[in-house]
């Protein structure tokens, strides 16, 4: 049998374990559990996506400002 082992942000462990706890498990249990289900599915046992949004960069500094100025503009034309 093997140890698994990885890091992470003190804050999103503590996360981790009070979530596990509040499953009614403990932090390894949930990380097995992971492995199992990871590893009968050939994969990830859920859709994994990306929440965050693609974003393109702008071309130059002008383009940048101008999407800016427009922006503001469209924003005042709403307040008033």
């Amino acid at each position: 049998m093997r140890q698994a082992a990885t890091r992470v942000e003190d804050s999103e462990y503590e996360l981790f374990q009070r979530t596990a706890a509040s499953l009614g498990t403990t932090a390894a249990d949930a990380l097995r559990m992971f492995i199992y289900s990871f590893n009968d599915h050939h994969g990830f046992p859920y859709p994994v996506q990306s929440r965050r949004l693609q974003v393109e960069p702008f071309d130059n500094e002008a383009d940048a400002t101008r999407f800016a100025t427009d922006l503001a503009m469209d924003l005042l034309e709403d307040t008033n």
